[in-house]
């Protein structure tokens, strides 16, 4: 040593005067400078952003843009949309509905800095996992994000809006932020802002709420298409729950008295829901399927739609829609006389066609009139397939005994065999179906109709009757799955958007995925060849050839239709032949076409859609449905005669 004291290091690491792994292990004091460093690099960058980000305009939501849904055509269907807002003063708003929406949206609002730290985190750790971007935020955060921002959902977006909403607690008191939430706010049903929701769902000024109105406003802050309780019965049962706990949560938060809230027991109903006059006949029911299909694939809420500025391009073609909708016009006006017949009251049709090439949607009817009857028919689980649920058990027997037996003899003759199944299907009868659940089980079953594309919701408990058509699938649903035959056994999911737009840029999450194999070629040929037998049998008049199309169909029979009755007619996959003759060899779905593909005349066709029919009888506020007997008279046969009479008059149409 040269006795010259050794110079200390600014940062120990390694360390010295240790060895071996104590030499790498930093020290307490360099593991909090480290942070200490990190946090002051963090605060840093937070300043450098903090003081870049300004606060922005105010969006004017009465000059926002309207919504355009367009036809496959590219020609406008409808434009939604002028924002239906009216600002008003705080002091136009009673302190009670102050109160309900404080109490169930962000409890502190008048104590905190206007954003909340762990919802960000939350939020932005969402994002990233791809989890849900909802919820977490605070009065002040959805101000800003009403008010200032776009709906897109990125953490960038976020973080602007955390930054914001900082600044703007800053600037702005609360009572400002809170008239300006309170004025800018989704509740549903097309109203943005209390004094508007006010009138949508009580036809009052908001001045004139009550406490019990004023927390079933603030309830459908959560989201109006789970909250609104005209929307569904699933609806009015959340919205109730979470109405009695708004009520209780002022008792809590000491905004009410336990006193006052027992004097609101019972439910303030609102009025019924209503659409606007442009959406009349079949545009709103087709704006509805658009929007479900828009919000599943983007993510986006009914309250990100109503900003506006959308352009959304539909698969759906304007002349089949309204021969559709002409159809059931003729064939209730025909046959249904609700003076002359009580059973002709409360009947309800619903149909949907599908393409069976790539899963488009290209018409439906969901009902006589969108701005009266709002529930959607072509998009509701509530009426069983009764018969038109069988095919699918052929199919899943004979995909079975191809599996088993390949191109050699299958068995004849036994119960629940393809060739026993494909006899009850054409005599009407239900115990071959039920053996066939026996013997090849329920679960392969319920699996091919997943795959066929059948809601798993909309399947019925997997009990005995299960084959006979306990499940009620959509319109839309069954008339997708009944592709799949149509299609060589390939199934693509149903789909009503082509592309979307907002303010000029694509929005991203429309991307087609390719078709997958459901059913072998071989034996979705077999059940298209039977299925235009039973075409045949249901169409052909005596001493009158059936029409030209080729038609699979399928109908209730006597032990099931008392509550439903549904027709399908889907594209051959065969060639088309005359009463009494056979398919000539080789007419199927051949190794050199593509399933989809077609020349017109039915073979494989993929632009001829497949369409479901279904009518049911369904009294508003009944919890079932109504019996279908005596439905048009006696020459009906118990009314199931009439969904192929409006697909028939669908596909005679010009």
């Amino acid at each position: 040593m040269d006795g010259r004291k050794k110079r200390r290091r600014y940062i120990d690491y390694p360390r010295q005067g240790r060895t071996g792994v104590r030499r790498w292990l930093p020290s307490w004091r360099l593991w909090l400078g480290s942070f200490g460093f990190l946090l002051a690099c963090l605060a840093g960058l937070f300043a450098v952003v903090y003081a870049k980000i300004d606060i922005p305009g105010e969006n004017a939501l009465a000059a926002r843009e309207a919504t355009v849904y367009y036809w496959a055509d590219g020609s406008q269907m409808v434009s939604v949309g002028a924002v239906n807002r009216q600002n008003i003063s705080l002091d136009k708003v009673p302190k009670h509905v102050q109160n309900a929406v404080i109490a169930a949206e962000n409890a502190t609002f008048y104590d905190d800095h206007g954003v909340s730290f762990t919802g960000i985190g939350r939020a932005v750790v969402n994002m990233v996992s791809g989890g849900d971007t909802q919820g977490g935020s605070t009065i002040t955060q959805q101000f800003v994000k009403n008010t200032y921002l776009s709906p897109e959902q990125s953490a960038t977006r976020k973080m602007k809006e955390f930054i914001i909403a900082l600044k703007v607690n800053n600037q702005k008191s609360k009572q400002e932020i809170l008239r300006g939430y309170l004025n800018t706010s989704w509740f549903g049903r097309g109203s943005n802002g209390v004094q508007a929701a006010a009138h949508a769902y009580y036809g009052i000024d908001a001045k004139d709420l009550n406490p019990s109105q004023g927390a079933l406003l603030a309830a459908l802050l959560k989201g109006s298409e789970q909250y609104d309780p005209g929307l569904s019965k699933a609806n009015h049962k959340r919205a109730v729950a979470r109405w009695k706990w708004i009520l209780d949560r002022l008792v809590v938060t000491g905004a009410m008295s336990k006193q006052e809230r027992a004097r609101y027991q019972t439910f303030p109903e609102p009025r019924p829901v209503a659409k606007p006059t442009s959406q009349a006949g079949q545009i709103g029911y087709l704006v509805d399927i658009a929007n479900k299909f828009v919000k599943s694939a983007t993510g986006l809420t009914d309250k990100d739609l109503a900003r506006g500025g959308y352009r959304i391009h539909t698969t759906f073609d304007k002349q089949r829609t309204r021969r559709l909708e002409q159809a059931v016009s003729d064939v209730r006006k025909r046959t249904l006389d609700p003076k002359k017949r009580a059973e002709d009251t409360f009947v309800e049709f619903g149909a949907a066609s599908v393409r069976p090439g790539d899963g488009a949607i290209v018409a439906l009817y969901g009902g006589a009139d969108a701005t009266t009857h709002f529930v959607n028919n072509a998009d509701t689980s509530a009426v069983p397939a009764g018969s038109a649920f069988k095919p699918f058990v052929l199919a899943a027997v004979l995909q079975q005994e191809a599996e088993r037996y390949g191109s050699g003899p299958r068995p004849t003759g036994s119960a629940g065999s393809g060739d026993d199944l494909r006899g009850a299907l054409m005599q009407g009868e239900s115990p071959p179906f039920v053996q066939a659940g026996k013997q090849i089980g329920l679960g392969p079953i319920r699996d091919l109709v997943l795959s066929a594309g059948l809601r798993k919701e909309s399947l019925a408990q997997l009990e005995q009757t299960f084959p006979l058509g306990t499940s009620a699938p959509s319109a839309i649903r069954l008339a997708s799955a009944y592709t799949t035959f149509a299609n060589g056994g390939l199934h693509a999911e149903p789909y009503a958007v082509t592309r979307m737009s907002y303010q000029g840029k694509n929005v991203s999450g429309f991307d087609r995925g390719e078709p997958q194999q459901v059913l072998t070629p071989d034996v979705a040929l077999e059940m298209t060849t039977t299925l235009e037998g039973l075409g045949w049998r249901t169409l052909s008049t005596p001493g009158k050839p059936p029409m030209r199309h080729q038609v699979a169909a399928a109908t209730t029979e006597s032990g099931d239709r008392m509550k439903s009755a549904w027709f399908v007619g889907t594209p051959s996959a065969g060639g088309f032949w005359g009463p009494g003759e056979s398919p000539a060899p080789g007419n199927g779905v051949r190794a050199d076409r593509a399933p989809g593909d077609g020349d017109g005349n039915g073979n494989g066709n993929g632009t001829e859609p497949t369409t479901a029919i279904a009518m049911f009888r369904n009294k508003p506020g009944a919890p079932q449905l109504l019996p279908l007997n005596g439905v048009g008279g006696p020459d009906t046969g118990l009314g199931t005669s009439l969904p192929p009479q409006v697909w028939t008059a669908y596909q005679n149409a010009s």
